[in-house]
Formats: structure tokens, C-alpha cells, sequence
């Protein structure tokens, strides 16, 4: 069996959804003829050794890392839609969330606070919150400390612990937290919605043949229209996918890009 996982919005309090989401991805994929489609979902230690691995049937990853380092070893199946506040089909934005009861409510009140981020190759979490700060920075600085936090559950954890100003959330991980485990926002509020991008796609590996691809997309629509699974559909927020051309993903690096060009290429 070829192995698979959906860790981009797997907290725990939903892995029971995220597994029967994928029990019914499986069905269909074997129907549609993807007869290596696992049992089980692979919760991988090392993510990103498991996301380079040649026999990658499915997972879901960021647009970041599928346009810096995993460009070339993945293939992009579809992109799903979530119905979530600040996503527009396939299009989704980040949150920046910050202490309910601080009296920061603007951005530019954020000069010289402390932020964190969850990893450098996270678009949501720290290439668009890069964005939108470097036109505000000053000699190439905004911030008076950035902090690594390595989820989006840790950064949520220290704003409302006030160990830092800001964070940058998923919105679809904002939504999602806010529905299902509220606690982890409590304390907190949103200050601001960033630029929308391109969503997190589904994604197999490069070396996954074209006729498997098919079916995968094959199997994925059939699964995404299936009523047994409106209910898990539903839990999770998706609405739907779509195939994005080839050039969506693009916008991208041109965050990254953008911020440099205001002498803004690091987050500090």
C-alpha cells in the first residue's frame, strides 16, 4: 500500500473526522481503480520525509512548500474549497489574531510588539504575515521580536497566554478551532484578514503516474459528492474542489517577492 495523510487540518479534536474522511477517500479511490489506496492514514513524525517519498498517494500540503522545496516532487490533484469565513472557493486568507483584551487594533500599533510564526515554510503562517507588515517596516524592521511557535496550535496558545502580540492563522484553522475546540481561541480576537491565495491542495507525488492521477481526481470528485460522507464533509468545512491551472499557485513567491522589494526579505 501506498502510503497516505491529511495533516494540514488535523488537530486532535479532529482526527476521528479526518480518518473517516479518509476511509471515504479510499472507497472511491479503489472503486475509480486505485487498487493501493492504505487502510489508514500515516501520522508521520518526519512530515516532510514522508511528503518525499516516491510512492506518495495522497496528502494535503501548503502553496508554499509546493512552490519552493517540494517543487518537483509533488503533483497537485485538486485544490479543496472550505466554508469558511474569509475563504472564497479555492482562494483562502490568514487571520491575525492577537489578546482579546490588548488595545492593539491596528496594524501599525504592532510596531516593535513581539509575533510569532509557525514555520518559514508556511505561506499562512509566515510568508503572507511577512507580506503585510513590509510595507509598514522601517530600515527592514517592524517587529521587536519574532518567535517560532511550529503549529498553528502553539501560536494560538501563546497570544492567549500573552507570550506574544500577534499570530498568523489559517482562517480554515481559525474556523475550524472556533468550532470545535473554541478553547483554543479564547482570550484571543482577529485584527485583520490578509490577501487571499491559493488554497492548500491535495497533492500526490511526482512519480505517481498519469493514469493513477486520474483516478485520484476521479475518486476525489466521487467522494466529495457522495451523501454517506456529507456529514464528515461537513465537520471539516469542505464545500468542494477545484483544478486550479497551472500558473494559480504563482502568486506564491510573488509574497515573498513583494516583501523584499520594500527591504523587507526577513520577518523581524
Amino acid at each position: 500500500m501506498r502510503p497516505a495523510s491529511l495533516p494540514m487540518y488535523d488537530p486532535p479534536e479532529l482526527h476521528e473526522a479526518t480518518d473517516a474522511w479518509w476511509q471515504g477517500l479510499a472507497r472511491h479511490f479503489r472503486a475509480a481503480g486505485v487498487a493501493d489506496a492504505p487502510d489508514r492514514l500515516t501520522r508521520p513524525a518526519d512530515l516532510h520525509a514522508h511528503w518525499r517519498d516516491k510512492a506518495l498517494l495522497f496528502s494535503q500540503g501548503c502553496g508554499y512548500p509546493l512552490t519552493h522545496e517540494f517543487a518537483g516532487h509533488w503533483q497537485v490533484i485538486a485544490t479543496p474549497c472550505y466554508a469558511a469565513p474569509g475563504c472564497d472557493g479555492a482562494a483562502y486568507r490568514s487571520v491575525l489574531i492577537v489578546p482579546a483584551e490588548s488595545a492593539l487594533w491596528s496594524l501599525d500599533q504592532l510596531r516593535g510588539c513581539t509575533a510569532c510564526y509557525n514555520s518559514e515554510d508556511s505561506h499562512s503562517g509566515f510568508n503572507v504575515l511577512r507580506a503585510t507588515f513590509a510595507p509598514l517596516a522601517r530600515d527592514g524592521r517592524f517587529f521587536g521580536k519574532v518567535v517560532r511557535s511550529f503549529g498553528h496550535i502553539k501560536s494560538a496558545a501563546l497570544v492567549q497566554e500573552s507570550e506574544v502580540d500577534v499570530a498568523s492563522l489559517d482562517c480554515v484553522t481559525h474556523a475550524l478551532f472556533a468550532r470545535h475546540a473554541p478553547h483554543r481561541l479564547a482570550g484571543t480576537r482577529v485584527l485583520h484578514e490578509t490577501e487571499p491565495a491559493p488554497g492548500l491542495p491535495y497533492v500526490t507525488s511526482a512519480a505517481t503516474d498519469p493514469q493513477t492521477l486520474a483516478r485520484l481526481r476521479a475518486g476525489l470528485t466521487a467522494a466529495l459528492g457522495d451523501p454517506a460522507l456529507e456529514d464528515v464533509r461537513e465537520r471539516l468545512l469542505i464545500a468542494g474542489a477545484r483544478q486550479l491551472p497551472d500558473t494559480a499557485y504563482r502568486v506564491i513567491p510573488r509574497f515573498a517577492e513583494r516583501a523584499a522589494g520594500w527591504g523587507y526579505p526577513r520577518l523581524n
